[in-house]
C-alpha cells in the first residue's frame, strides 16, 4: 500500500489534511505530476520543502535578506507557470536550485551595473546589524547563541566578498552540501570548473576569514 501512494497516489475523495499528509511522504517528481494534473495543493508542498532552502542559498548568494526573498517568490512563480518543462528523469532539486541561481546571478550583475543599487544595499546591511540579538533557542546559553550568530555574521560577510562564480560553488557545495554534480548542472559549467572555482573559493574565503577570526 506504501508503493502505491508513493508512485499512483489517488487523491480524489480525501480530505484537504489528508492530502497534505499523503503529499509529505511523496517524492519531488510524483509531487510535479500531481501539481501538472490539478491538484493546488500539491504546489504548496514543494513551496513548503523549498522555501526555506531557497532563500538561504540566494540570500548567502546575493547578501541582501529582503531581495532574497523577492528571488525566491520569483523562483516559485517560475516553478508554477512551467512546471510542465521540467524533466522527470531529472532531480527536482537540482532544476528549482539552477532557476534560483540564475536569477540569483542577474541580480548580481545587475547590481554591479547600478552603484547606487549597491551602496542602498550595503547601507541597508549596516543598518541591520544594529538590530538586538536574536535568541533563536532560549535553551542555549547566552554567550553561545553570541558566539554562533557572530560566526554566522563572519561567514556571510566572507562570502560576499567572493567573486560572484566563485560564491556560487561556495555557497551551494559547503552551505548547502550539493554534490559537485548537481552543482554543474545548476550552474552549466564542467565538473573540472566547479572544482577548479570550488578550490579557489575555498582559499579565498580562508584568506578572507582568518583575520576576521583572529
Amino acid at each position: 500500500m506504501k508503493n502505491q501512494l508513493r508512485y499512483n497516489p489517488d487523491l480524489s475523495g480525501v480530505t484537504v489534511g489528508e492530502q497534505r499528509k499523503m503529499l509529505h511522504t511523496l517524492e519531488d517528481k510524483t509531487i510535479v505530476q500531481l501539481f501538472l494534473d490539478g491538484h493546488e495543493h500539491a504546489f504548496e508542498e514543494l513551496v513548503n520543502r523549498y522555501n526555506v532552502r531557497l532563500l538561504n542559498f540566494v540570500y548567502r548568494t546575493v547578501g541582501d535578506l529582503e531581495r532574497g526573498q523577492d528571488l525566491v517568490q520569483e523562483t516559485f512563480v517560475r516553478v508554477y507557470r512551467h512546471a510542465h518543462r521540467f524533466d522527470q528523469t531529472k532531480k527536482f532539486s537540482t532544476w528549482i536550485y539552477t532557476i534560483a541561481g540564475n536569477l540569483a546571478k542577474n541580480e548580481l550583475r545587475n547590481r554591479s551595473r547600478s552603484p547606487l543599487v549597491f551602496f542602498q544595499t550595503i547601507k541597508k546591511n549596516w543598518e541591520a546589524d544594529h538590530r538586538p540579538l536574536e535568541w533563536e533557542d532560549a535553551s542555549f546559553r547566552p554567550d553561545d547563541l553570541y558566539r554562533k550568530r557572530h560566526l554566522k555574521v563572519l561567514v556571510e560577510k566572507a562570502v560576499n566578498e567572493l567573486p560572484e562564480n566563485h560564491r556560487i560553488v561556495f555557497v551551494l557545495r559547503e552551505l548547502e552540501g550539493k554534490s559537485y554534480e548537481d552543482i554543474a548542472e545548476i550552474t552549466g559549467c564542467r565538473l573540472g570548473t566547479v572544482k577548479s572555482r570550488l578550490n579557489r573559493a575555498r582559499n579565498k574565503f580562508a584568506g578572507i576569514i582568518a583575520p576576521l577570526l583572529s
